[in-house]
């Protein structure tokens, strides 16, 4: 299991990065991605502890510690401006905020993610066709996740990702221990959104390869 979206006490998560980074071990997962809630007042603050934390953690571990940020809540029209400022301050992954169908996220979001190039735009439920296919042309991830509420609009994006070849990862979006669902339960959500069990495989790849291209 690989999870690139997850949360620690460095915004909303009840979690230091080591105790998120031990259960998730101890669940079996093999990377996982520290990308806190960001904008512009605490993108450095944020990504100094996280880095700090993956490269004093990762060997203890076993497993593969990313540090990254979830660009969140921004004006659409800053959200390259943050992804750009993210990269150059060593995020590996940078996550946006998609537009959720339970939390107000400006409109035009999904898609100034996208033209970013964000590496993952985060449980984007209210994602339209021309965004999906935007998606698959630059190379970013949109996400199924398995947190409540956010979950709502996965079958949705599962249908305009096949629809126009976009990438898929599973991510847990994990705040608190009882997040880190097992593989098992990951996979029974991948497949009630309408999704295939060979699908299901190519998201894990996906997560592979972007590990491996970011590590």
């Amino acid at each position: 299991m690989i999870d690139l979206h997850t949360h620690t006490i460095y915004s909303d998560g009840v979690l230091i990065p080591a105790e998120l980074a031990r259960r998730a071990r101890v669940r079996g997962y093999t990377a996982l991605a520290f990308t806190d809630h960001v904008d512009f007042s605490n993108l450095e603050f944020v990504l100094e502890r996280l880095r700090a934390a993956c490269e004093t953690l990762a060997a203890g571990f076993g497993m593969t510690l990313l540090p990254g940020v979830e660009l969140t809540h921004l004006p659409p029209a800053l959200i390259g401006r943050g992804v750009e400022e993210a990269r150059k301050l060593g995020a590996k992954i940078v996550v946006v905020h998609g537009e959720s169908l339970v939390e107000p996220v400006a409109a035009g979001t999904n898609r100034a993610a996208i033209e970013a190039r964000a590496d993952i735009l985060a449980h984007p439920g209210l994602l339209s066709e021309s965004e999906a296919g935007l998606a698959a042309a630059n190379g970013v991830f949109l996400e199924i996740t398995t947190r409540r509420g956010h979950a709502l609009g996965n079958g949705r994006v599962a249908a305009l990702a096949r629809a126009c070849g976009a990438g898929l990862l599973l991510n847990n979006d994990a705040h608190a221990p009882g997040d880190l669902v097992t593989e098992e339960m990951a996979e029974k959500i991948v497949l009630g959104a309408g999704l295939q069990a060979d699908e299901w495989l190519k998201m894990q790849e996906n997560a592979r390869h972007l590990v491996e291209e970011r590590r």
